[in-house]
């Protein structure tokens, strides 16, 4: 089969020939629809995740199809061990022995996969190949942290990219205020952002305090930058799983019960939660295709700012 390889951290992804892989005891094969591509495929490759299986098949927002026809989501959370004290108190998403999809395990940038079945998401209908892929990651790590801004009328979203442009839609649906804070001088970022409802986007301050802010950008200097802007008892949420170093702020900041929090991987009751949201809201996603051997590139342009939502390669 084809697939796209990373070799070791830091070189670019390259174009193989791989055996078709074999589902082992509790695993389904599945012929490769779409992958989403991720922030984190980009730290993976960039060597700000330590220890990735070498060689790897990158990608972790899977839509397969299954031989029965079936069509199945596989995200990053790939497995785990079911008795470790966090699997038995509903938080599997911290569970010690996790294996990730992309990471620990082969991933979808290639043109057949296996995933463990049990942490298969079947896909909602209404959604094609395309516009799934991004779901299974962006928007699932999204409604995670959105859940942890409690009943926020006034959410700030730092960072409007994959996961952002899905959130906004979720939380404008839920009846919340949404506002963008995007870098400096990113006016198509923040055209993008009115256009999925909210209702100031630029650079800086919010023009008035947030209830909660969710930080996307994996930029440690926005974590007091967010603090400074949501109110007394708000909450400021770390959507990333690397992020740059915070740098010391004064505790004024922390002051008056703000808190600030991170979000971890994500747990199957997220997925089904997420994906059975989706279609009322509807969620419409913003996709860039890429073909599999260009995969190298979708992670450059998302380097790079050069597209708007989410990039998805196609084999």
């Amino acid at each position: 089969m084809r697939a796209m390889v990373l070799a070791a951290p830091r070189t670019p992804l390259a174009p193989a020939e791989l055996e078709r892989p074999v589902p082992g005891p509790g695993q389904v094969l599945l012929r490769v629809r779409a992958c989403g591509v991720c922030r984190t495929d980009l730290h993976v490759v960039d060597g700000e995740l330590p220890r990735p299986k070498l060689p790897l098949v990158p990608g972790h927002q899977i839509v397969g199809e299954a031989e029965d026809g079936r069509r199945l989501g596989v995200p990053w959370l790939g497995s785990t061990c079911g008795t470790c004290r966090y699997c038995t108190s509903g938080r599997e998403n911290l569970c010690d022995r996790a294996r990730f999809t992309g990471y620990d395990l082969d991933g979808g940038y290639a043109e057949w996969a296996v995933a463990d079945e049990r942490f298969c998401l079947p896909l909602p209908d209404g959604f094609a190949d395309l516009d799934a892929a991004p779901l299974l990651c962006a928007g699932l790590i999204g409604y995670r942290a959105l859940s942890f801004t409690g009943d926020a009328a006034r959410v700030g979203l730092y960072g409007f990219g994959a996961a952002a442009h899905i959130v906004a839609q979720v939380a404008r649906w839920q009846g919340r205020r949404v506002f963008a804070v995007t870098r400096e001088g990113d006016h198509e970022a923040q055209r993008f952002a009115r256009s999925l409802g909210a209702e100031w986007a630029g650079a800086g301050a919010p023009p008035e305090e947030l209830d909660a802010a969710i930080i996307f950008a994996p930029a440690g200097e926005l974590v007091p930058a967010a603090l400074a802007a949501v109110a007394k008892g708000g909450v400021v949420v770390c959507a990333g799983i690397h992020m740059s170093d915070i740098p010391s702020f004064p505790y004024e900041l922390l002051w008056h019960e703000r808190t600030i929090r991170s979000v971890a991987n994500l747990t199957r009751r997220d997925g089904e939660e997420f994906l059975a949201l989706a279609p009322l809201v509807p969620v419409r996603t913003e996709v860039t295709t890429y073909p599999l051997e260009s995969a190298a590139q979708a992670l450059d342009d998302l380097r790079a700012g050069r597209f708007s939502g989410a990039a998805v390669v196609v084999p």
